[in-house]
């Protein structure tokens, strides 16, 4: 008898890991730690914070401090009943039912936390994705991603660090600029060409006397589709084309890039575009871990699951970027946004409610509702579709309307996992704090 069996027959609760912390896994192991306690529920993830992930072009830019809003998952465990586990996931043993976390270390290299395994009942994987280069030469070499907090910082430092060496080159090179390539024109790039075009201006105007973002701040947004914002409504589309243009920024569309440099990105072909900054945002794949179950994936890599969100081995269950879930249409998945995974939790803690207290599962599959899409076109306006599909055509939003529901997305899912009074206590404190703070970060 293995390890699985034992557990099952010795009465043992039902104990359900959930790999990734993201927008989907964090709000399933909230409400199924508050439902059921942090006997059955564990959530792993290999950081100590959690990052609404569609906030991370605003941390790129500096106009929001990822070490103040982050939220710990230590904290979040004691508030909403479940355990965490924190590190890498290394190894799923399928037939043991266990998963292998690999020990954890100090900047100094000296082990926080020994290599560990953990025995589960069901397994939901919720890792996300990360950027697919798609083999283009010198992608992975020179481009950035926005795949977590630490590459977010990394080019928010790289970028402060350029601006002020081309404020002190235009003493003696009054042409000096700053180049700085997008690669990808879906709402991640979009959002992040204006939010560093607003971000250069504030950083400007707090002590850089020679750099002029209007002049010296070059941003390219290249996207290899006919439109930006392709998977989107036209109409969204073109008013976010209208409103990058209005502010100065180069939009580039059928312009499928070649390969990137560590100064230049090339096209397929011919154009060339100066990068002193190349940043990409072309594309999702699933990560390594998933090839390693020995179920099958799709080509970039996603999970493949049925409309219950099982996938063959019905002890491992997906959601979010990492999974490929049908939508019923022949040969189409639920596209990956964090609305997605966000229905597919509420959809999980009612199978997996029903397997911890060992009732019938809901039969039903999981269908996705599309209710509009919303894109960030800076701190004080945005376009968007409101109510997706389900009324035939959305409804145009823009302005100031449409940031500010924009901004409430981020409080929904604050609401998931905090509750109501946690979620408007924390909202109050970050706007107070914005009274002591600059708009964007300056170190």
């Amino acid at each position: 008898m293995n390890q699985a069996s034992s557990r099952a027959t010795s009465g043992e609760p039902h104990h359900v890991i959930i790999i990734g912390g993201g927008a989907g896994g964090l709000e399933l192991a909230a409400k199924l730690g508050r439902k059921h306690g942090p006997k059955h529920v564990t959530l792993v993830d290999s950081r100590p914070i959690h990052i609404w992930k569609p906030s991370l072009h605003e941390a790129a830019a500096g106009t929001l401090d990822i070490y103040q809003e982050g939220l710990s998952y230590l904290m979040l465990a004691n508030l909403c009943g479940f355990t965490f586990t924190l590190g890498e996931v290394q190894a799923v043993d399928r037939e043991r039912r266990c998963i292998t976390v690999a020990e954890v270390q100090d900047p100094q290299g000296d082990v926080v936390l020994p290599q560990r395994e953990l025995q589960y009942d069901t397994l939901v994987m919720a890792l996300g994705s990360v950027s697919n280069f798609f083999n283009t030469p010198g992608a992975a070499e020179h481009a950035v991603t926005l795949d977590t907090t630490e590459s977010a910082e990394a080019f928010r430092l790289t970028m402060l660090k350029a601006m002020v060496q081309v404020d002190n080159a235009k003493v003696q090179n009054p042409s000096a600029e700053l180049n700085v390539v997008i690669v990808g024109g879906g709402a991640t790039g979009v959002e992040l060409a204006v939010e560093l075009h607003e971000a250069g201006g504030m950083v400007a105007a707090y002590g850089l006397q020679n750099f002029r973002a209007d002049r010296d701040l070059i941003i390219t947004l290249v996207e290899g589709a006919p439109r930006i914002l392709s998977a989107l409504p036209e109409k969204i589309s073109n008013a976010a084309h209208t409103r990058l243009t209005e502010l100065g920024i180069r939009v580039e569309t059928d312009c499928r890039v070649a390969e990137v440099t560590a100064d230049h990105v090339r096209t397929a072909d011919g154009r060339e575009f100066a990068a002193g900054l190349c940043m990409w945002a072309a594309g999702i794949q699933g990560l390594p871990l998933m090839a390693t179950l020995d179920m099958p994936v799709n080509r970039i890599g996603q999970l493949i699951v049925n409309g219950q969100l099982e996938s063959p081995d019905p002890n491992i269950l997906a959601l979010g970027d990492c999974s490929a879930v049908p939508t019923g249409e022949e040969g189409r998945t639920v596209p990956a946004r964090a609305q997605a995974a966000h229905q597919e939790a509420s959809y999980l803690v009612r199978k997996l409610t029903a397997r911890i207290r060992k009732t019938p599962e809901p039969t039903e599959p999981y269908v996705y509702r599309d209710h509009g899409s919303l894109v960030s076109l800076g701190q004080d306006t945005g376009v968007g579709s409101l109510m997706g599909k389900l009324a035939g055509r959305g409804l145009f939003v823009s302005g100031t309307l449409a940031r500010l529901m924009y901004m409430s997305l981020h409080l929904m899912h604050h609401h998931a996992v905090l509750g109501i009074w946690r979620t408007g206590t924390l909202a109050l404190a970050r706007l107070l704090l914005r009274r002591t703070h600059p708009r964007v970060k300056l170190h």
